[in-house]
């Protein structure tokens, strides 16, 4: 029998998860219910989640740790990558979203940036001082 797992994650951030998401082109709900296979029915678990990409799968706050967690039917999911690989996107979209906020907020401007074949990426930023 289908059911909710949950995979937590170290993501604090609403809207830049939400960024992350979009960047990866996923359509985003909020404040919608989890459905376990996709599709309302009689003994169906139902789970609140915060943001949700697909019928069955979300990600929803979790306050005691204070970060969203991934919230899906495994045994349904139905995404062109695996649940593991999904998250290393969005984690990696998120850290870059969250650089990038940080480094405006420090008054310093993005010149360049790589993705490395390791899959990690490298940005080169300025600051004009007077």
């Amino acid at each position: 029998m289908s059911h909710f797992s949950t995979i937590k994650t170290k993501i604090k951030n609403k809207s830049e998860l939400v960024e992350a998401l979009q960047i990866l082109q996923y359509d985003i709900k909020e404040d919608q219910e989890l459905v376990v296979g996709g599709s309302h029915g009689k003994n169906h678990p139902i789970v609140e989640a915060d943001i949700c990409i697909a019928r069955d799968i979300g990600f929803r706050f979790n306050p005691k740790t204070e970060t969203y967690e991934l919230v899906a039917d495994i045994e349904t999911w139905d995404q062109p990558i695996p649940p593991q690989r999904f998250i290393e996107k969005v984690t990696q979209q998120y850290a870059r979203i969250t650089v990038h906020n940080t480094v405006k907020e420090m008054g310093f401007q993005v010149e360049e940036e790589w993705e490395m074949e390791d899959n990690s990426i490298e940005l080169t930023v300025t600051r004009w001082v007077q």
